[in-house]
């Protein structure tokens, strides 16, 4: 069983383990239990009361956190003509069609996100068994097979970002850096909340959100009375 050293166990000390804090009082709290010295990122843990096993439980989608995430994001786009003119324009790391196939086939995989238009995934299938082990293959359901280049790209680049259920019914995702405002961080983490509530499937039973964490790197988790947090994002 993995032991925790004492900047972590010290941390843990000023968090109430049997409370559940505020979004607000939360982000509060984060800068004080972070034990790295680097500008650590800020995750949100959801537990979602679904069967994942199950196709009509799935939970998958994108949101555009209000403050970005704190990171630049990496973007290439498949696309030609005037659709390649709106990626430039949009901010895209990489532009290009079969160059940039045989570039990533090569073994280039300096980037985050890929988007691709639809005529232009014929092309980049070839590259099927290289991008989804990696979860970087362009896909409809995350809104990067479109044509609408310039808007998907110039989200992603301003802080969108995908979420998507694991084995084990929870969502991870990262919602800014521990040097954001408690404003900043706090709006971040309620968009979260409301498009995964939105996201919710027809299948869920029962009570759908069940817990929802927030941990800086290698810090411990701060737990989030889920009712005020889902009447905030509501609001």
């Amino acid at each position: 069983m993995a032991r925790h050293g004492r900047k972590y166990l010290e941390a843990a000390k000023l968090i109430e383990a049997e409370r559940r804090y505020t979004v607000e009082e939360a982000c509060e709290l984060l800068p004080r239990v972070s034990t790295v010295k680097f500008d650590a990122t800020v995750e949100a843990h959801l537990r979602l009361g679904i069967d994942p096993r199950h196709a009509d439980q799935l939970v998958r989608g994108t949101v555009v956190l209000p403050h970005g995430t704190g990171r630049t994001t990496r973007v290439i786009v498949f696309a030609q003509g005037e659709k390649a003119q709106e990626a430039l324009r949009a901010g895209a790391d990489e532009v290009g069609g079969e160059d940039l196939v045989k570039k990533i086939d090569a073994g280039w995989f300096e980037f985050d996100v890929a988007i691709a238009t639809p005529d232009m995934m014929g092309m980049v299938g070839r590259l099927g068994k290289k991008l989804g082990p990696r979860g970087l293959m362009p896909n409809p359901k995350s809104g990067t097979v479109t044509f609408d280049i310039e808007r998907a790209a110039g989200e992603i680049k301003s802080g969108r970002i995908e979420f998507k259920v694991d084995r084990a019914g929870i969502v991870h995702a990262p919602v800014g850096k521990i040097s954001f405002s408690r404003e900043q961080l706090g709006a971040n983490v309620i968009a979260l909340v409301d498009a995964v509530q939105r996201a919710k499937p027809s299948g869920a039973k029962g009570t759908y959100m069940r817990t929802l964490t927030l941990a800086p790197s290698m810090g411990p988790g701060v737990r989030i009375d889920i009712p005020s947090a889902l009447a905030a994002a509501s609001a």
